[in-house]
């Protein structure tokens, strides 16, 4: 059994869903707070997650960080080299998604060249009438960047979970993979 400790950084625009999106992962989907004050710092989370077919699991320490402009350059020190990027923009608000390269191009500069997994999270899926971002533009962004897209709801809990999850598995399949190295290496 491997306990391995993961330091994910949440980021995006300011009211795309960020806080939201955590605190409902965080709780297993028992707490959505309909009045958010908005962050102006950085909001740690702390949540294990078991990883399938395996005793490991994989200690996501979530970084969720303010996404107004004048807070994130004043925070971004607090980011430090994070292990794990969630990129968060809204469905219904083209201008969150055209701001995610400017977010990534600011995570790239603390990830010190290596390549870090990561997850583009197009969220408010529930306001579909209101959406600006097509599924299909955002997934080929996300994969021109070497990210996976996930479309998600934290007010209806709808694959609210699916993003962190599938950034524990990636960090731990990265675990693995670099151990087969090392045992590799001793081998030779």
């Amino acid at each position: 059994m491997v306990r391995l400790r993961a330091r994910c950084l949440l980021v995006g625009d300011p009211a795309v869903g960020k806080s939201a999106l955590a605190q409902m992962f965080h709780s297993d989907g028992t707490l959505f707070q309909k009045n958010y004050s908005m962050t102006t710092g950085v909001e740690l989370l702390i949540k294990s997650v078991n990883i399938p077919e395996s005793s490991d699991s994989v200690e996501l320490y979530i970084i969720d960080s303010a996404g107004k402009e004048s807070l994130v350059e004043a925070i971004e020190k607090m980011w430090g080299e994070p292990s794990l990027v969630c990129l968060v923009f809204d469905l219904t608000s083209e201008r969150s998604f055209g701001n995610c390269s400017r977010w990534m191009d600011r995570v790239r500069a603390h990830c010190r060249g290596l390549q870090v997994p990561g997850v583009l999270v197009g969220n408010k899926c529930d306001l579909s009438a209101r959406r600006e971002v097509q599924t299909t533009i955002a997934q080929e962004w996300a994969q021109s960047e070497g990210l996976e897209y996930h479309e998600t709801s934290a007010k209806e809990m709808e694959n609210s979970e699916v993003p962190l999850l599938s950034l524990a598995r990636a960090f731990h399949s990265l675990y693995q993979e670099r151990r087969e190295t090392i045992q590799n290496l001793r081998q030779a």
